[in-house]
């Protein structure tokens, strides 16, 4: 049998400065059993036709353009339903990929039979260039300890669609990816890092994940209002993702 399919999901906003990068990474991959699928937010800044320039006629990636900016939850949901793989792996419009992330990722979860992974990543600036910032998450993560901090990055994900059906992202402009992971661990025991740094990750004054404040709002709408804990129980899982972020994850 052949290598299975992989179905990376990325959305796209007003990217143009760094989805080539982000694109070439996916082209440099030496595992070539994969379907990118480009989801487009409503871009003003011609992203879509300068990435559709580079990708030229490989059929192997599609771009869905969406009528409303609906942020980047329903842009990835857009991609999760028209995913065709066996795997589900993201990529931020603005991050990279080591060239054999998806060959390392795929043989861990083959090999094992794990539905759902990560991996360890470094930070780079805005032009590209380290950090000297190494995040390394945790050896395995179950519900109970996801609560504690978000240990995982988005781009380093990948799940087995076959093993735990269509995830999708909560409907909510942040912390979705925090909300998928939490859903996804109701329907497997955990899930399991492969200890290797495959991603690079942009760190930008301008996005989402950088308005720290806001992301202390949208974590306590996601334990109380998608997850449904009690008062007590979110504000111990508030205080504790705020001690992490603040105090470990630097």
């Amino acid at each position: 049998m052949g290598n299975p399919l992989v179905s990376i999901v990325i959305p796209m906003y007003n990217c143009k400065k760094f989805i080539f990068d982000t694109v070439q990474s996916i082209l440099d991959q030496t595992y070539n059993e994969y379907e990118a699928i480009l989801v487009d937010d409503m871009s003003t800044d011609g992203t879509v036709d300068f990435i559709r320039q580079h990708i030229d006629s490989d059929d192997r990636f599609s771009i869905i353009e969406s009528v409303s900016n609906d942020g980047a939850a329903a842009s990835r949901n857009k991609g999760i339903e028209a995913a065709r793989g066996k795997y589900i792996a993201f990529l931020d419009s603005d991050d990279i990929w080591h060239e054999d992330k998806l060959e390392r990722q795929a043989e861990f979860m083959e090999k094992n039979g794990f539905a759902f992974t990560y991996t360890n990543y470094v930070k780079v600036d805005e032009e590209g260039d380290d950090l000297n910032q190494k995040v390394e998450s945790p050896e395995s993560v179950d519900y109970k300890k996801m609560l504690r901090a978000n240990f995982i990055g988005c781009s380093t994900v990948m799940f087995n669609q076959e093993m735990l059906g269509k995830v999708f992202m909560p409907p909510i402009r942040k912390r979705q990816d925090y909300g998928m992971w939490l859903e996804i661990l109701k329907r497997t025991d955990c899930g399991h890092c492969l200890e290797e740094y495959l991603m690079k990750y942009r760190v930008r004054t301008d996005s989402v994940s950088s308005n720290k404040l806001a992301l202390v709002k949208y974590n306590w709408s996601l334990f109380r209002e998608i997850e449904g804990l009690g008062f007590v129980k979110s504000l111990i899982c508030l205080i504790s993702n705020i001690f992490y972020k603040l105090f470990i994850k630097r």
